[in-house]
């Protein structure tokens, strides 16, 4: 197959691209805004045909969560057209799309018990808007959707990086402990693209599937492993409430993502989240 990677400079496609040194029976474009506009339907359609995509990956997204609030057009336009360029530039070559979504789609369960893909969606913010009507252009074409939560990893900005540097300098902080959910490893679910690509399930299957590390935990339990983990524990971590820290757009409570779908479908197993909190961890200490 020949496959585009988009997003390729994020935290994802970043993985992605270190994974795909391993495959030598495919070929590989890693594209990021530089290289291609995503939201202009003839430079997606020129990049298909000139170099002959039959599958593309696309981990760009515009994921500022409380700024899609106020740019809410710019936010649609990236989460959501652009992936219809995508979607489209494949139909018309009989390709396929992989794609990633988010827990924001949910506006948090309130029985408490793991989402599962056929919940009604109802998001409560504009990113989860966004992020929604990004699902539904993506079924224009054969597609997998995979929603994932609390994504991190070595490269970028995100929680662990941002906690890493707070532990190391602050006597305390305070961290919300009433928004549950579950972290990802981004090593993590680029392995599991990888070998949906690689086993062939990718052409197989299609639909919409929940991928996330196993176990549960709130932003306050995360700050304290990392902190444990990196030996920064002179620095005292409380748990606060949310409304500790106003935001524009209300998150979910309880987000987890039920993952039995794609367990049984693709026959993978899922890391716990301390697990992969752990090998990140080390990635960044080398």
């Amino acid at each position: 197959m020949t496959i585009l990677v988009t997003g390729a400079n994020g935290q994802l496609g970043t993985h992605m691209r270190l994974l795909a040194g391993n495959s030598d029976h495919h070929r590989w474009f890693f594209t990021d805004v530089a290289e291609l506009d995503i939201t202009s339907r003839e430079a997606v359609d020129a990049f298909v045909s000139e170099n002959k995509i039959n599958l593309i990956v696309n981990c760009a997204a515009y994921t500022n969560v409380d700024r899609a609030e106020t740019d809410e057009q710019t936010a649609l336009r990236i989460n959501a057209d652009a992936v219809g360029n995508l979607a489209d530039a494949m139909n018309r070559v009989d390709g396929i799309l992989i794609h990633i979504s988010t827990d924001y789609v949910f506006g948090g369960n309130k029985n408490n018990t793991p989402c599962t893909e056929a919940e009604p969606a109802n998001p409560t913010g504009a990113y989860g808007r966004t992020k929604l009507a990004g699902e539904r252009a993506a079924r224009r074409c054969h597609s997998i959707i995979l929603r994932t939560s609390w994504l991190y990893s070595e490269y970028g900005k995100n929680f662990l990086l941002t906690m890493l540097r707070l532990t190391a300098e602050k006597p305390e902080l305070r961290v919300v402990f009433d928004q549950v959910g579950t972290p990802t490893y981004a090593g993590d679910l680029a392995t599991a693209i990888y070998r949906l690509i690689e086993s062939g399930d990718v052409m197989r299957h299609e639909g919409v599937f929940h991928f996330a590390n196993e176990g549960v935990c709130s932003w306050y339990d995360f700050a304290v492993e990392i902190a444990r983990l990196s030996g920064n524990t002179d620095c005292v971590i409380y748990p606060c409430h949310s409304d500790e820290y106003p935001s524009p757009v209300k998150r979910p409570a309880y987000s987890v993502l039920d993952k039995t779908k794609f367990k049984s479908t693709f026959n993978q197993t899922i890391p716990h989240w301390v697990d992969g909190l752990q090998r990140c961890m080390a990635n960044v200490e080398k």
